[in-house]
Protein backbone atom coordinates (compact mmCIF):
# COMPACT_ATOMS: atom_id res chain seq x y z
CA UNK A 1 0.00 0.00 0.00
CA UNK A 2 0.84 3.65 -1.23
CA UNK A 3 0.10 6.45 1.34
CA UNK A 4 0.31 10.17 -0.21
CA UNK A 5 -0.61 12.71 2.50
CA UNK A 6 -0.89 16.27 2.35
CA UNK A 7 -2.20 19.71 4.16
CA UNK A 8 0.42 20.49 6.31
CA UNK A 9 1.91 23.97 6.91
CA UNK A 10 2.01 27.18 9.26
CA UNK A 11 -0.84 28.43 10.92
CA UNK A 12 -1.12 30.97 13.85
CA UNK A 13 -2.38 29.33 17.54
CA UNK A 14 -5.80 29.06 17.86
CA UNK A 15 -5.86 28.37 13.87
CA UNK A 16 -7.26 25.52 12.00
CA UNK A 17 -5.76 22.75 9.49
CA UNK A 18 -7.30 19.85 7.77
CA UNK A 19 -4.25 16.52 7.23
CA UNK A 20 -5.49 14.09 4.30
CA UNK A 21 -4.12 10.96 3.58
CA UNK A 22 -4.98 8.83 1.00
CA UNK A 23 -3.74 4.84 0.25
CA UNK A 24 -3.61 2.89 -2.89
CA UNK A 25 -5.97 0.84 -1.55
CA UNK A 26 -8.76 -0.41 0.97
CA UNK A 27 -7.42 -0.84 3.96
CA UNK A 28 -8.63 -1.49 7.85
CA UNK A 29 -7.11 1.51 9.80
CA UNK A 30 -5.74 4.64 9.30
CA UNK A 31 -4.55 7.72 10.88
CA UNK A 32 -1.28 9.99 12.18
CA UNK A 33 1.37 10.18 14.71
CA UNK A 34 3.36 12.82 14.84
CA UNK A 35 6.88 13.40 16.19
CA UNK A 36 8.17 17.07 17.32
CA UNK A 37 12.04 17.78 18.18
CA UNK A 38 13.17 15.31 21.54
CA UNK A 39 10.26 14.34 21.86
CA UNK A 40 8.54 11.07 21.85
CA UNK A 41 6.55 9.67 18.74
CA UNK A 42 2.94 9.55 19.56
CA UNK A 43 -0.39 9.12 18.42
CA UNK A 44 -2.72 11.41 17.19
CA UNK A 45 -5.65 9.69 15.74
CA UNK A 46 -6.44 6.50 14.21
CA UNK A 47 -9.69 5.28 12.68
CA UNK A 48 -11.03 1.90 11.63
CA UNK A 49 -13.01 1.01 8.35
CA UNK A 50 -16.03 0.70 10.55
CA UNK A 51 -15.49 4.15 12.09
CA UNK A 52 -14.13 3.66 15.57
CA UNK A 53 -12.13 6.03 16.41
CA UNK A 54 -9.01 6.58 18.96
CA UNK A 55 -7.56 9.80 19.77
CA UNK A 56 -4.33 10.51 21.87
CA UNK A 57 -4.92 12.51 24.90
CA UNK A 58 -3.40 16.16 24.06
CA UNK A 59 -5.20 16.48 20.62
CA UNK A 60 -8.90 15.02 22.36
CA UNK A 61 -11.42 17.78 22.08
CA UNK A 62 -9.39 19.75 19.28
CA UNK A 63 -8.69 17.70 16.92
CA UNK A 64 -11.29 15.23 14.36
CA UNK A 65 -10.52 12.46 12.36
CA UNK A 66 -12.44 11.15 9.80
CA UNK A 67 -12.70 8.99 6.82
CA UNK A 68 -14.14 7.96 3.43
CA UNK A 69 -13.94 4.57 2.41
CA UNK A 70 -14.79 4.44 -1.21
CA UNK A 71 -11.66 6.96 -1.67
CA UNK A 72 -9.40 5.38 0.71
CA UNK A 73 -9.05 8.68 2.09
CA UNK A 74 -8.77 9.94 6.26
CA UNK A 75 -9.25 13.59 7.14
CA UNK A 76 -7.47 15.32 10.17
CA UNK A 77 -9.56 18.59 10.92
CA UNK A 78 -6.91 20.04 13.45
CA UNK A 79 -9.07 23.15 15.41
CA UNK A 80 -7.68 25.13 18.15
CA UNK A 81 -4.00 24.49 17.08
CA UNK A 82 -1.37 25.33 20.06
CA UNK A 83 2.33 25.50 19.74
CA UNK A 84 2.97 22.21 21.15
CA UNK A 85 0.90 20.91 18.24
CA UNK A 86 4.00 21.65 16.09
CA UNK A 87 5.69 18.80 14.64
CA UNK A 88 5.90 16.04 11.68
CA UNK A 89 2.76 14.56 11.36
CA UNK A 90 3.19 11.17 9.43
CA UNK A 91 0.53 8.84 8.07
CA UNK A 92 -0.09 5.30 9.21
CA UNK A 93 -1.87 2.68 7.75
CA UNK A 94 -2.51 -0.75 9.77
CA UNK A 95 -3.90 -3.63 7.27
CA UNK A 96 -5.65 -6.08 9.57
CA UNK A 97 -5.51 -3.75 13.18
CA UNK A 98 -5.51 -0.76 14.54
CA UNK A 99 -2.36 1.53 13.61
CA UNK A 100 -1.05 1.67 17.42
CA UNK A 101 -0.26 -2.29 16.61
CA UNK A 102 2.70 -2.30 15.60
CA UNK A 103 2.16 -5.21 13.06
CA UNK A 104 1.24 -4.97 9.01
CA UNK A 105 2.11 -0.94 9.44
CA UNK A 106 2.47 1.20 6.40
CA UNK A 107 4.24 4.64 7.25
CA UNK A 108 3.98 7.19 4.92
CA UNK A 109 6.06 10.50 4.22
CA UNK A 110 5.71 12.91 6.82
CA UNK A 111 4.10 16.36 6.65
CA UNK A 112 5.09 19.33 8.75
CA UNK A 113 2.68 21.38 10.97
CA UNK A 114 4.01 24.45 12.20
CA UNK A 115 1.89 26.29 15.12
CA UNK A 116 2.96 30.20 15.49
CA UNK A 117 2.39 31.69 19.02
Amino acid sequence: VQLQASGGGLVQAGGSLRLSCTASESIFSMGWFRQAPGRQRELVASISSGGTTNYGDSVKGRFTISRDNVKNTVYLQMNGLKSEDTAVYYCVAGRYADITIPVNRKWGQGTLVTVSS
